[in-house]
Parts: C-alpha cells; sequence; structure tokens
C-alpha cells in the first residue's frame, strides 16, 4: 500500500473482480484455458481486431509479433526514445538493430518527418507507441510504411481504449500490442495482448507462445484430447494463466466507464491548471479519442523551481507522482549500444527535463485533483515570491 495520501496510482478492482478469479480457483484449471480463450475473443470484438493473442505481458506481445515476422541481425526496427525499455528491448532481443526517431513538440509521440529520415534498405518495421493513451499520426506512419514495404507494430500499451479517427486502436495498422500490467487502465495483473487482422500472424505468434507446440493444455487434457503433440519451432513461454484472464474479462465490462473516469479526471487539471504561466499542458487531438492513461505536464524552464525540486515538494506534502520516461539513450545498456549521445534527440531530451506524471485514476475525485492542482500552484508561487 502506498504511503502517500494522494497516491500516483490506485487500482480500481471489486468484489465482482475477485469473485471471478476466485471462481477461477475452484475449476481447477490454473494455466491457459477457457477464459483465456474468451478474452481473446471479447478483446478481438471491443477493438474491432480479426484475431487477438492474450500473453503475459505487452513485452512478450511485441517480441513475439517481431518473432513471427521473422525479424532479426541485419535488420532495421525504427522506435521512439520517448518509451519504456521494453519497446527498444524486443528489438534487441531478436538480433535487429534498434532505431530511434524523435518525437513531436506537444503530444510526444513519435515524429513521422523524423521516421521518414530514419529509413534505410534494412528497415523491415515501425514501433510507434501512443504515448499516454495519445494515438500517433497513423496515416502519415502507414504512408511511410506502404512507400517502404515496412510493417508497423503499435505499442499500445497506453492505448486501450484509445480511438483514432473514430477507428479503435486495435485495427489501424498490421498489429498493436497491449498491456494489462497493474497500473494500466485494465488490468490482469500482468498479462497483455497482440491484435491483428493477419491470421496468419496469429497463428505463428500462437505457437510461438508456447514452446512452439502444435498444442496447448486446454487442448491435450479436456475430454477428448489427446496426449500427443509435436513442437513445429523453438517458441517461449509467454501464456496468459486462466485466473489472470478471469481478472481481464470483468475489467474489460468496466474499461468504457474507466475511461470516462480518467477523462473526468483529465478535464478537471486542464481546468485547474489551464492559468498556470510555469506549466505546459498535454496537447491532445480532438479528432481522437485519447484514453489518458497518463496526465503528463512539463514544467517549464521559466520556472522559478525545477522539476527534480517540485516532485519532492508535492511528495512532502503527501502527493505521489512519476516522469514518463527517461529517454532511452540515457540508460547505461543502450550507451553500450554505441549507437547514440546526449543530444542526439533534442525534443525528448527537453522533454524529459520538465515532464512530471500526476495521479490519475478512475477512482480519483474531483478534490483530490483540486489538492494535487492547489499543491502544484503553491509551490510555484512560493518560489517565485522568494
Amino acid at each position: 500500500m502506498s504511503g502517500f495520501r494522494i497516491p500516483f496510482f490506485r487500482p480500481s478492482i471489486d468484489e465482482d473482480d475477485i469473485a471471478a478469479v476466485a471462481d477461477t480457483l475452484r475449476s481447477g484449471w490454473l494455466t491457459s484455458a477457457g477464459n483465456v480463450q474468451a478474452l481473446e475473443r471479447e478483446l478481438a470484438d471491443y477493438t474491432g481486431a480479426g484475431f487477438v493473442n492474450a500473453v503475459n505481458s505487452c513485452t512478450a506481445a511485441m517480441h513475439l509479433c517481431l518473432r513471427a515476422w521473422d525479424i532479426g541481425p541485419g535488420d532495421e526496427v525504427i522506435t521512439t526514445p520517448w518509451t519504456f525499455s521494453a519497446t527498444a528491448t524486443v528489438i534487441v532481443h531478436t538480433g535487429a538493430t534498434p532505431v530511434l526517431a524523435d518525437i513531436r513538440e506537444g503530444d510526444f509521440n513519435i515524429d513521422p518527418e523524423q521516421v521518414e529520415r530514419a529509413v534505410t534498405p534494412r528497415t523491415k518495421a515501425i514501433i510507434p507507441v501512443h504515448y499516454a493513451g495519445e494515438p500517433c499520426d497513423m496515416d502519415a506512419l502507414q504512408d511511410i510504411a506502404e512507400r517502404h514495404n515496412l510493417k508497423i507494430l503499435e505499442d499500445a500499451a497506453h492505448a486501450i481504449g484509445t480511438m483514432y479517427r473514430g477507428r479503435m486502436v486495435g485495427q489501424l495498422s498490421d498489429a498493436a500490442a497491449f498491456s494489462f500490467y497493474a497500473t494500466k487502465n485494465m488490468t490482469t495483473g500482468e498479462g497483455g495482448a497482440l491484435a491483428t487482422d493477419d491470421e496468419a500472424l496469429s497463428d505463428r505468434v500462437r505457437r510461438l507462445t508456447l514452446h512452439g507446440m502444435n498444442r496447448d493444455a486446454w487442448n491435450r487434457y479436456d475430454p477428448g484430447g489427446s496426449w500427443r503433440y509435436d513442437i513445429i519451432e523453438f517458441g517461449f513461454k509467454d501464456n496468459l494463466t486462466d485466473p489472470a484472464a478471469a481478472l481481464g474479462r470483468r475489467q474489460l465490462t468496466k474499461l468504457e466507464r474507466f475511461t470516462e473516469e480518467r477523462t473526468r479526471v483529465a478535464q478537471r487539471y486542464f481546468a485547474n491548471l489551464a492559468g498556470e504561466e510555469h506549466v505546459r499542458l498535454p496537447a491532445f487531438d480532438e479528432r481522437n479519442r485519447q484514453a489518458w492513461h497518463l496526465f503528463e505536464i512539463r514544467i517549464l524552464p521559466s520556472s522559478p523551481v525545477g522539476r527534480d525540486d517540485v516532485i519532492r515538494q508535492l511528495a512532502a506534502r503527501g502527493i505521489q507522482t512519476s516522469v514518463h520516461f527517461i529517454p532511452l539513450h540515457y540508460h547505461t545498456a543502450y550507451k553500450n549500444l554505441g549507437y547514440w549521445k546526449q543530444g542526439d534527440f533534442p525534443v525528448a531530451e527537453a522533454a524529459f527535463e520538465g515532464a512530471i506524471s500526476l495521479p490519475l485514476f478512475p477512482d480519483m475525485t474531483n478534490a483530490e485533483v483540486d489538492d494535487v492542482c492547489q499543491a502544484l500552484h503553491d509551490i510555484l508561487a512560493g518560489a517565485a515570491a522568494k
């Protein structure tokens, strides 16, 4: 439990969720079984995707997709420096080379112009990240992909429920990977999914998910099943469990409400912080539906108090915040690759200097939002008066 009176995130778990998991525990099926299959169907219905593979993380979904596309040594995959490590780590784990393209001011999403400049004859795919739940410029990215014969795998870890020009994320490109981690807009505790309209991709991902086997335990041990199986190719162990899927199924039924509540919180932040001269508010395109996974502000260089001091003073007032993200090329593992240096991605680097993610969760009250905003005003005004 958080020691903060206003935590960065508070999970929305109710008795309905708990009962669904308990029922699954009583069923005797603890690994991938009927609940996993049902969650896949329900996610396909929700997103509009033809096929969904439920797996144990968004990281696994992205890795499996790249492997199913046979991306490997000698290939390049373009992504953004403004993301969690997993987005680029999965590229490294295939043996391919990650290539970073800077972000745009405002929404902090990958800049299609920078993507275009990064394309080489070795480029095989683009992994755009729908940062904070705001969709990338998919029209521009699709144009680039079509002209250069590239695949697009959307990192939609923040974007379950996001809509781009009236279409759900999950039906916009070759594939989209979702996260159901504990802090995400819906959760399975740990978990993720890959959505696609490509049946052959989904079939191969399903095989790679479970050791490359042609039959899972549900098929082998169900009445009428056969114990025989074959290892078609070398795969992994990335399947989702039935108790996790049971939780995910109940969470999915509440996702639209969760999105509405997140939007309410975001709108109240906008109303309260609109006049704060030292803060830049997040940009979003009104033609889309933002899932509001994060509400990240930017403390401007003109501020009398720096970002790190703002975070410390908010914490002293019992308000927990975070920063999303430390640019990838600042981390030791990525520095050791030798591909980039500080200064290569000026927009992402400038964003990082001022970025603070404020508390945001569906059950956050208006009073809690007001309290966060008042504390932020007081910190900035107090410093200015000194």
